[in-house]
């Protein structure tokens, strides 16, 4: 099936969470960059307000793209047992992925192809194996966290098991069930598209092209990095021009993602640690999981003390922020990530040293590519909030490892490593372009053969 003008018309279909929708939307105009005829499907109502904004932005920059508004049948979240809202809305989803059949077949001119979301793979694909229409996957991780995906519930030598989410080690948890179905149905799917490179993570790409990792796994296209639109730049000034005014490399920049949510009493002792660590520092800080539900202001979350103490150390947000622009500017010399996978693969881009910190989810294994390039240090266990002594010692240590003593040391190995993606920019772009010109000649094979 194609466009009668002669070019490929693919859908997208992202799920929830800005690390879900963002690639999806970097890709969205890379493909239409290579000239295929684009149809977004986006699911309502959305979860946040930066989601929303951020689709609403990108339709108008892009109108050749067709948006396609699919409406589930809502799911009680206590009849769920779920209260994140993202992954409540993944579930709903699933839920009504029938729905998708008569939204997907009325495309016109026909579909060519869908990408569909990692989260949604199980459910949607008995959708389009019926319409006999090809579908590939975004997957929104590290190709180390693929690996894992791949052969689930067995866990590949390479990854410690300890590194699992601890979530994902329960086997009576929605989660896990959700995450195994969605591991079976992967060789029902005709490629896998992801958003790392090879500079990045050579030996993960390596064992999963040897086709020795997963039986059946089909063909996976690193196409990375997702370059980020000119569309997402926000007008939240004030961190940019606060960052021209530090010292090169003197600033440690803190966020844990738009999805990890602390404790107001968790934040004011974080605070204290970044404020003892004697580090200058850039801090997002999030209270609560959807920004639709942030109401107090940061005098209210920090208490009127710790902002105090803060004036003279660093700047506090609590809005979304263009982390790439942040990235990019000279005075930011470390991050404390969660390392959520588009923090790391960013943070590569501009050469700036990691320490970690996960959370959640795949952020321990992604995290391990840090280490494994070089280029950062993380925990080495699951973190639990812990007492305020205890929190406060480890930012402490987190902040000074790098900027003083040893972290002087690690800093220099961290740069050294990422110089050798940063310098070789130039060449992994132009390998990206080759693979997605390759995607796309594969795709177009793939669907002259349905």
């Amino acid at each position: 099936m194609s466009s009668s003008d002669g070019n490929l018309h693919v859908a997208l279909l992202p799920s929830s969470g800005m690390g879900h929708l963002l690639p999806y939307l970097r890709l969205a105009a890379s493909l239409i960059h290579h000239q295929l005829s684009l149809t977004l499907i986006t699911t309502h109502p959305i979860v946040s307000s930066a989601e929303s904004q951020l689709i609403s932005t990108f339709l108008s920059a892009f109108p050749q793209i067709t948006q396609k508004k699919f409406t589930p049948i809502p799911l009680d979240s206590v009849a769920a047992n779920i209260t994140d809202p993202f992954q409540l809305q993944w579930e709903t989803i699933r839920q009504s992925a029938h729905l998708l059949s008569p939204l997907i077949s009325s495309s016109s001119p026909p579909l060519s192809f869908i990408i569909t979301d990692v989260t949604l793979m199980s459910s949607v694909i008995s959708v389009t194996a019926k319409l006999c229409l090809p579908n590939y996957i975004l997957f929104t991780s590290s190709a180390r966290m693929l690996s894992l995906f791949s052969c689930f519930p067995s866990i590949p030598s390479s990854i410690p098991k300890e590194s699992l989410p601890p979530i994902l080690l329960d086997s009576n948890s929605s989660f896990t069930k959700n995450f195994s179905d969605n591991s079976g149905s992967l060789k029902h799917f005709n490629g896998v598209l992801i958003n790392s490179f090879e500079e990045l993570e050579k030996e993960p790409l390596k064992m999963l092209a040897s086709g020795n990792l997963t039986k059946g796994l089909p063909p996976v296209f690193p196409l990375g990095h997702f370059l980020p639109l000119e569309l997402e730049r926000i007008s939240l000034l004030a961190p940019l021009k606060w960052l021209e005014n530090q010292e090169e490399s003197s600033v440690v920049y803190v966020s844990f993602g738009s999805r990890t949510a602390i404790s107001k009493e968790q934040i004011r002792e974080l605070g204290n640690g970044l404020v003892l660590s004697g580090c200058k520092f850039l801090w997002v800080v999030k209270s609560k999981v959807v920004d639709k539900e942030e109401e107090e202001g940061l005098d209210e979350i920090l208490g009127h003390q710790l902002m105090k103490k803060i004036e003279n150390n660093g700047l506090v947000v609590k809005e979304w922020v263009d982390q790439w622009q942040i990235l990019s500017q000279k005075a930011v010399g470390g991050f404390i990530s969660h390392c959520g996978w588009n923090s790391v693969v960013e943070a590569a881009w501009h050469g700036i040293p990691v320490l970690g910190w996960p959370q959640q989810g795949d952020q321990m294994i992604n995290a391990e590519v840090i280490e494994a390039g070089g280029w950062g240090l993380c925990m080495k266990s699951w973190v639990k909030w812990q007492s305020k002594a205890q929190t406060l010692v480890r930012v402490v240590r987190i902040c000074r490892d790098l900027n003083c003593g040893r972290g002087r040391v690690f800093g220099r190995i961290a740069f050294i490593a990422v110089a050798d993606i940063t310098d070789a920019i130039a060449v992994i772009t132009g390998i990206a372009v080759v693979n997605f010109t390759l995607f796309i000649v594969y795709c177009g094979y793939s669907g002259f053969r349905q």
